[in-house]
């Protein structure tokens, strides 16, 4: 049976040829949208490793306005109560304030500077956004990867009067890792209410990166004048403690053998004015970024079944006039006494012995073309997104920042691998459309008896 099989793949050379570049072709498209999915889930995990089982806490704006400047106004109670329920592994809570640097210069831009009335210049000329955080590790700009630890180490709840600080600001004022600096009440600021006039002198903990995506309006809103602080710096400068200070938001983290929906639900029993607040899955934070995952996934799917579908229409044409032409030898070989079963066998065969470097070529060729084709289809899809967020912005009149930023983040790249499990599963289904494909196209001639062939024969 193989030896018959293989003169008869060898003799009929163009055929065989013709047959094994389709199964090549649509192996490689198959095998390339398997590993597009696998990239986009090591890329997932990696975005969302932090953050799948959390959520945040924030101020429900339909009846909560926030602060004077429209920050958040979680109070710290609130957050004491979830994070002391027994479900709630840790937590993260954040202060969003404003100071002045004492003697060291903010970095402008010619758009801030162009945009800069001269009354702002003179309130604000040397003021930067806080960030009070009791873990900066997993602070949203950092998560989000708006911003990246260069050198030194994040903020925890032990430190007191640290901060993280840009490296281009930390150059520009000649300062390092250990040095100290001032921060100083803001008079102007809106959010400063108490009318607070505070100095604290913090110490540089460390040095982070990362630049704006869009455009500013105001020097504040450049990576490069956010401080990240701990939470007495942050509040003091209000003339707030910890206790006393209230919050932009809050993030929680469950543990890990509790389901995040039932422990949220549960939640909502706690003596809480819910309608101040909504609880919102971490991940939601990242909706451009769950939007090109979504569409990766889409287009991968598609590309997929198309594959299949494609491969087994296609096979099932060049096999069914394969069939047609073989009428006559199918008629002998019955005639000599082979059986339906041993014929149908002997095709089979020559099914292997054309797919086999079909599906050989087919896993070299996809780790040629699968990162080319894998970052076309990224650039598509986040391509799209972006130009929606460029129509939303422009509606919303969004302003620019590291917050916004992160929101609006997408995937970048995809390291496409071709995995051992990937052209397991190809082979798999492609054996399986081409066994059905075989079986459709060869079922009219071998259910007819040699004469019946024969003469149908012309």
């Amino acid at each position: 049976m193989i030896r018959n099989a293989f003169a008869y793949v060898t003799r009929k050379s163009l055929k065989s040829l013709i047959i094994l570049l389709v199964i090549l072709a649509m192996s490689t498209l198959s095998l390339i949208s398997l590993s597009i999915k696998d990239a986009t889930n090591r890329a997932s995990e990696e975005t969302f490793g932090n953050i799948t089982n959390s959520f945040t806490m924030e101020i429900n704006r339909q009846v909560n306005p926030g602060t004077p400047r429209g920050g958040g106004n979680v109070k710290g109670q609130d957050i004491k109560k979830i994070s002391e329920t027994k479900n709630i592994d840790s937590f993260v809570k954040r202060i969003n304030s404003v100071a002045d640097l004492v003697d060291l210069s903010i970095i402008e831009t010619e758009e801030t500077l162009a945009n800069q009335s001269e009354e702002r210049a003179k309130n604000f000329k040397s003021t930067v956004m806080l960030t009070g955080v009791n873990d900066s590790s997993k602070e949203t700009k950092f998560v989000s990867g708006a911003y990246k630890l260069v050198e030194g180490d994040h903020l925890n709840d032990k430190d007191l009067h640290k901060v993280l600080i840009h490296k281009d600001l930390a150059k520009k004022n000649n300062l390092k890792i250990g040095d100290k600096l001032k921060l100083k009440s803001n008079l102007f600021d809106a959010d400063n209410e108490k009318g607070a006039n505070e100095t604290v002198e913090v110490e540089i903990k460390g040095l982070f990166d990362g630049h704006n995506e869009g455009g500013v309006s105001a020097a504040q809103e450049l990576y490069e004048n956010t401080l990240i602080t701990d939470l007495d710096t942050a509040a003091k400068v209000y003339g707030n403690t910890e206790d006393t200070a209230v919050y932009q938001d809050a993030t929680f983290f469950v543990k890990g053998n509790k389901k995040l929906d039932k422990v949220i639900d549960d939640l909502g029993k706690l003596d809480i004015d819910w309608n101040q607040y909504y609880l919102i899955k971490s991940s939601s934070n990242y909706p451009a970024l769950q939007a090109s995952i979504s569409g990766i996934y889409s287009i991968a799917n598609k590309l997929f079944a198309g594959s299949m579908i494609f491969a087994g229409l296609v096979v099932s044409l060049l096999l069914f006039l394969w069939m047609n032409a073989r009428k006559k030898e199918i008629a002998i070989l019955l005639s000599i006494g082979f059986s339906k079963a041993r014929i149908f066998g002997q095709f089979i065969v020559e099914l292997v012995l054309v797919s086999i470097p079909a599906f050989i070529g087919s896993y070299f060729l996809a780790a040629y073309t699968g990162k080319i084709l894998g970052n076309s289809i990224l650039n598509k899809v986040t391509g799209d997104i972006a130009k929606q967020i460029e129509r939303q912005a422009a509606s919303s009149q969004l302003g620019g920042g590291a917050e916004v930023d992160g929101f609006n983040k997408t995937l970048t790249s995809l390291n496409v691998q071709i995995q051992p499990k990937s052209m397991v599963y190809v082979v798999i289904f492609m054996c399986i459309v081409l066994i059905i494909s075989l079986a459709i196209a060869s079922w009219g001639k071998l259910k007819k008896n040699p004469k019946e062939l024969l003469e149908d024969t012309k």
